[in-house]
């Protein structure tokens, strides 16, 4: 089974996880509109602040520009009234006349902290090109200071510059951010609000999407077992087979750690792994003696046989390795590919131990279930010829309980085994009020 496929189906398991995520989800959403709320009215009543501050000093400024040419023109002049006269009803926090060469030949303040005045002069120069003008604003002493420069003309000779600067105070910039705050404030109640009245109707229709998920999903899975158990039936007479050897390979996967993914693809895998003997004549699938070399050419062809039929479902694409590869050998003499080694794909490593094992403690048409101590000393020939000799080690610690188990559970005990990992690994449970799958926990 895809491995996206299988997250996509994994849903809460009761009512309860259902309410408690989407409440997380509608929470945390609105977390994150309301920060992001904040953060573009912060940037937004920031710019527009600026911007008229900044148009306000940029009008300001022009009013000089008249006088300020004089002042460029004529170095000498001494007459500053005029300017002095427009200062306090323009706005501005301070004003400097220029040359050409960007001497200063005339300076007038506000009656601001002389320290921010000191700080605003000794701030390097952020003069454009020449004969340009500019406009940009920096921090000083927590407040914000916009600056102009403008240059002052004559026909088409540069006289020199005028520079106009302002003041956004450190209260006035506090209170923006108050301002950003209320916004984001609002946002997220306005969300949670919004999300409050949508919340029955969002739960109801999650809900039913669960429901509807699960359904299928189970209803996937149960298609899956029915396929695998006919397939079984028709060498053995049984579902058996393929309960025994999904459980038993399930828990020699958990004894070796794999991951929960891998592991519910090997179920897949597991439960189909002989689907291709759908296509195998029943005098040979059925034969009680030897199988002649033709006929064990025709019987090996099953596995290529069920990776045919399982290529154009996509939930059960994962089985793919377990059907082709779980009759390789660990030497490269096994089929249909001849893998070796690692290259075989670990879930049919897997497989083809408990597979093995219990085909050699189970009746079959043409001989008898051997016991614990047979089957084990057939198997230990075989590691590393047959066998993975690392995942032996493993096998070996749990074949003793797997016998066991073969001897004593009955077909129920099996099946609700086989319920609890579907469960485990799938998620199939959904509690009509509350708790969870009681053969899973």
């Amino acid at each position: 089974m895809p491995s996206d496929a299988r997250k996509g189906l994994r849903l809460p398991e009761t009512p309860a996880d259902l309410k408690l995520l989407l409440a997380k989800k509608i929470g945390i959403s609105a977390l994150i509109v309301g920060f992001l709320g904040g953060m573009a009215a912060f940037l937004l009543i920031s710019y527009r602040n600026d911007a008229a501050t900044m148009q306000q000093v940029l009008v300001g400024v022009q009013h000089f520009t008249s006088p300020a040419m004089s002042i460029a023109a004529d170095m000498n002049q001494k007459d500053h009234s005029e300017i002095e006269r427009m200062f306090d009803r323009a706005g501005i926090l301070g004003v400097r006349v220029l040359d050409r060469d960007r001497r200063v030949l005339l300076e007038l303040w506000s009656p601001v902290k002389g320290s921010l005045v000191t700080a605003v002069r000794e701030r390097p120069p952020l003069w454009p090109e020449p004969g340009t003008g500019h406009t940009s604003s920096f921090l000083v002493e927590g407040a914000r200071i916009n600056w102009v420069e403008l240059p002052l003309r004559s026909e088409n000779d540069l006289l020199g510059y005028l520079e106009g600067l302002s003041l956004v105070t450190a209260d006035e910039m506090a209170l923006q951010r108050q301002q950003a705050i209320d916004v984001s404030f609002i946002s997220v109640l306005a969300t949670l609000i919004a999300a409050a009245l949508l919340y029955p109707l969002m739960l109801a229709m999650l809900t039913r999407t669960n429901h509807l998920s699960r359904d299928l999903l189970e209803s996937t899975i149960s298609l899956m077992r029915s396929l695998g158990n006919a397939i079984a039936k028709r060498d053995s007479e049984t579902d058996a087979h393929n309960y025994r050897v999904t459980c038993y390979a399930v828990a020699l996967a958990e004894a070796l750690r794999m991951p929960d993914q891998l592991i519910a693809d090997l179920v897949v895998g597991a439960f189909l792994h002989d689907v291709g003997k759908i296509g195998i004549p029943d005098q040979i699938l059925l034969k009680p003696g030897k199988l002649t070399p033709e006929e064990f050419t025709l019987m090996k062809s099953h596995v290529l046989l069920g990776v045919e039929i399982i290529a154009d479902n996509p939930w059960l694409s994962a089985a793919a390795p377990t059907i082709r590869h779980h009759h390789e050998r660990f030497d490269g003499e096994g089929y249909p590919d001849g893998l070796e080694g690692e290259a075989i794909p670990l879930p049919a490593r897997v497989f083809a131990l408990v597979d093995v094992f219990d085909a050699l403690t189970s009746p079959r048409p043409y001989k008898p279930a051997l016991s614990l101590e047979e089957t084990m000393a057939i198997m230990n020939k075989e590691v590393g010829s047959h066998f993975d000799p690392v995942l032996y080690e493993h096998f070996q610690i749990l074949s003793a309980d797997f016998y066991n188990q073969s001897r004593t559970w009955g077909h129920d005990t099996w099946g609700g085994k086989l319920q609890a990992i579907l469960c485990r690994y799938f998620r199939l449970k959904q509690a009509p009020s509350s708790g969870r799958c009681k053969a899973c926990y």
